[in-house]
């Protein structure tokens, strides 16, 4: 009776915390300061950043989780957060506005940790996914409704959401995990919500006549067909999906066919020159950017400092080699192994076994969104973007909670693995004091 009182305040304590994460999520994911007006004068980013961190600070301790409990890619997020400082402090072009940059993006990890000491359920979990999927759904049909008539949607929402393709990207990035709200919701009223979201999602993908954008939702979406469609039984996912790509081609694709075509070199307008000029323009950066990384190959220039350093003000559109040319080679690779954990994080939940329909939904929906930012990434600039690491961090947590969860249901399982452990430890502490050397 005592412990379940003390489970029981612990979570009331941890309530607090819960509400600024959430608001956090909130305020980056739906830029509420853009969709009224009225909101711009408050500083809301910095207020809800400020106050996670605060209850990151008092909620030391008192989580159900620990700091000795942090999977290896919340070390891998750090140690990219510290070699980009390092970076701004001997950047050869603007050390103050590579550290500010820096600072900036170092909020991810703040929301990172706390996601992960907080987030112990699934039901909590769900919460932030639906922040975010719900989030990215709003600002997409806000942006048609209030930017229809505006050339891809520029400028039509603020922050990250200001440029098409990190629109575009941040929409792909969010549409699984969508569909698999659609899927797991019981009314009609939800899943009628839910597919005006997505179809709202598509229009605007197409208005913002993303390339990158495109090739990415098709890869993406390739892999949440099968892992909904045919692993998931549910066939008709696969004819809907492509009736509605369609149509979607049909009614609001003509700028995005119009900018591939522009790739051959057949230019007849205006539109596929600057189309056409883009694509080359592109080219001509990741060149620069290479040039970048072949001279600063240990700390690079600093954060979005590689726009002065190209000459053309313009970030290189692949987020492998922005990350490489301002932060170096060792962060580079740092980046790939913290990405690569959120695909070993859903290998290690597959091996558990005995997965409910939930957490099996979800861990397609993240399998895809992690793959739709692997390709896009290639094309995109959105190294600094906090969507991607939000995902890796779903995976962390989903399978720190399906741990928890099979322990308390079957304590041996923990049991045989640390004997497991100790047995390991103690053969092999005997073979060196043996001097047996196994043969290769």
């Amino acid at each position: 009776m005592e412990k379940g009182w003390q489970l029981q305040k612990k979570k009331e304590v941890l309530r607090g915390p819960f509400f600024w994460l959430t608001a956090f999520y909130f305020v980056y994911c739906a830029r509420p300061t853009d969709l009224v007006t009225s909101l711009g004068a408050v500083p809301l980013a910095k207020i809800t950043g400020v106050l996670a961190a605060l209850s990151l600070l008092l909620s030391a301790g008192k989580t159900p989780r620990h700091f000795k409990d942090l999977p290896k890619e919340a070390f891998y997020l750090l140690l990219i957060i510290v070699l980009l400082f390092c970076s701004a402090l001997v950047s050869p072009i603007w050390r103050g506005g590579a550290f500010s940059n820096t600072l900036d993006f170092a909020k991810v990890y703040i929301a990172w940790i706390l996601t992960f000491l907080l987030v112990t359920t699934l039901k909590r979990l769900r919460r932030i996914i639906f922040l975010q999927s719900a989030a990215v759904a709003v600002v997409s049909i806000a942006a048609i409704i209030k930017g229809h008539s505006v050339p891809r949607l520029l400028g039509v929402i603020g922050g990250f959401y200001s440029n098409p393709n990190d629109m575009a990207f941040a929409i792909v990035l969010s549409l699984p995990f969508c569909l698999a709200f659609l899927l797991s919701a019981k009314s009609t009223l939800r899943k009628g919500l839910w597919l005006v979201g997505i179809l709202g999602m598509l229009v605007a993908l197409m208005l913002t006549a993303s390339r990158a954008g495109f090739i990415d939702v098709v890869i993406s979406g390739t892999v949440c067909l099968w892992h909904f469609g045919v692993k998931g039984k549910r066939l008709y996912l696969i004819a809907g999906t492509i009736l509605v790509g369609a149509v979607l081609l049909l009614a609001a694709g003509r700028t995005l066919a119009r900018r591939f075509a522009a790739i051959s070199g057949d230019v007849n307008s205006d539109l596929e020159e600057k189309a056409e000029g883009s694509y080359e323009e592109r080219k001509l950066l990741m060149f620069r950017a290479l040039e970048a990384i072949a001279h600063y190959p240990v700390l690079g220039v600093g954060v979005e400092n590689f726009e002065e350093y190209g000459g053309m003000w313009k970030e290189v559109h692949a987020s492998y080699l922005q990350i490489g040319a301002e932060g170096g080679i060792p962060t580079l690779v740092v980046y790939l192994l913290f990405f690569s954990r959120g695909f070993a994080n859903l290998r290690l939940l597959k091996k558990i076994g005995n997965l409910d329909s939930e957490t099996t939904l979800f861990m397609g929906a993240l399998s895809s969104s992690l793959i739709g930012f692997v390709v896009g990434a290639c094309f995109a600039p959105e190294a600094y973007q906090f969507f991607p690491y939000f995902a890796v961090c779903y995976t962390s947590v989903i399978l720190a909670t399906t741990r928890e969860r099979v322990r308390s249901e079957d304590p041996s399982v923990e049991l045989a693995a640390s004997t497991q452990r100790r047995l390991a430890h103690v053969f092999v502490s005997n073979r060196r004091s043996s001097g047996f050397t196994p043969a290769v």
